[in-house]
């Protein structure tokens, strides 16, 4: 769920495990969904205490002075942290499925530490995870997509995906994080890229590819 992927082969006797546990509800109109709000946050941040745990030492170079949160310094510092210690990081992730989620959220918890929230939206079969950073008068949409073996690049579904999340949260702008998990690819210091794109409806967004 947290990978926004389809269950797949998961025995019954599991789900129902899960379901009587209470962590998660059939929805009335189909599918899995989180019980509660307060279980749709517990789950990301207990199997990110891996990477939150080994968490470089990272200066808050994304506050200035006031200590308000600067947008553009926090995607630097993020770019530079992520080139430099996300394959190790990546290892430290329990579940290789989710490694690249779980290393994000641990990154964006330490920031949001200083007096800011980060929230959670994923689901079955939706291929993506929503995140949404708020720290005093700022607020950060970030949309996080996986690309796999045998799928197609997910820019265009995902600039589509963000452009509703960021219409929901009445911003204009946001990121679009596209992890490839690919074989055969470069390391991720050398992969690592940023550019420009704007959605059919006008929204800015920069797309990060890691």
């Amino acid at each position: 769920m947290l990978a926004g992927q389809d269950l797949g082969d998961i025995p019954a006797d599991d789900r129902q495990f899960a379901i009587d546990l209470g962590l998660v509800c059939r929805h009335p109109a189909g599918g899995l969904v989180i019980a509660n709000p307060i279980y749709r946050e517990v789950p990301p941040r207990m199997l990110a205490g891996g990477p939150r745990d080994a968490l470089p030492l990272i200066a808050p170079t994304w506050l200035n002075e006031a200590g308000e949160l600067l947008p553009d310094a926090l995607l630097e510092t993020f770019l530079k942290f992520w080139r430099q210690h996300g394959q190790p990081l990546l290892k430290s992730a329990s579940y290789h499925e989710i490694a690249p989620h779980l290393v994000l959220m641990a990154f964006l918890h330490r920031v949001g530490n200083g007096g800011g929230t980060l929230e959670r939206e994923y689901a079955i079969a939706s291929r993506r995870m929503d995140l949404c950073l708020r720290y005093s008068e700022v607020t950060i949409g970030i949309e996080l997509k996986v690309w796999r073996d045998g799928r197609p690049d997910p820019l265009s579904a995902g600039l589509e995906q963000i452009d509703a999340y960021l219409a929901g949260l009445g911003l204009g702008w946001g990121w679009l994080i596209i992890f490839d998990q690919r074989e055969g690819l470069p390391d991720i210091s050398e992969r690592t890229t940023t550019d420009a794109a704007e959605t059919t409806s006008g929204r800015q967004i920069t797309v990060i590819r890691g």
